[in-house]
């Protein structure tokens, strides 16, 4: 996997920022992904992706993860193109709402900074939740991504 990383704030630490390419990398292998697939992960303030997601969503709420698919689904549209990698897309994170959830929930910050990765991941490859027969699908692969990569409840 191919992981471009920001963070000019310094929103996260060391240890957390190293976290995020491994657990990219490990649910990738999951899905099967093509190694060449690139992808972005920026992390952003509360107050950053409150405005994102009035701008692009049309919420004005501050949310843990905001995913913008590429390709949205659509795997046919670089075919006969042969050695372009695959850009699934753009998450972006705010850790602010992230150490909100961990608390609310009674996870730890990487749990739950985990779950966020993971779950932004699968939308970028195609799953949802919107309704129960996706649900019922991508959040059990959520969980079983988390486990198996020692991050669970």
């Amino acid at each position: 996997m191919d992981l471009s990383f920001f963070d000019e704030d310094h929103l996260l630490t060391d240890e957390d920022a190293a976290l995020l390419p491994r657990l990219v990398d490990f649910a990738a292998e999951q899905l099967h992904s093509a190694p060449d697939t690139e992808m972005s992960i920026t992390i952003v303030s509360d107050e950053e992706i409150r405005r994102i997601n009035r701008e692009y969503r049309d919420t004005d709420r501050v949310t843990d993860v905001i995913s913008f698919a590429i390709e949205d689904g659509d795997k046919e549209q670089l075919s006969g193109f042969e050695g372009i990698p695959e850009n699934i897309g753009d998450l972006f994170i705010a850790p602010g709402k992230v150490r909100e959830q961990a608390a609310d929930y009674g996870h730890s910050f990487q749990r739950e900074l985990g779950y966020t990765v993971v779950h932004g991941f699968l939308h970028l490859n195609g799953y949802d939740h919107i309704r129960p027969e996706d649900e019922a699908v991508m959040i059990p692969l959520q969980e079983k991504i988390l486990s198996a990569f020692g991050l669970e409840r």
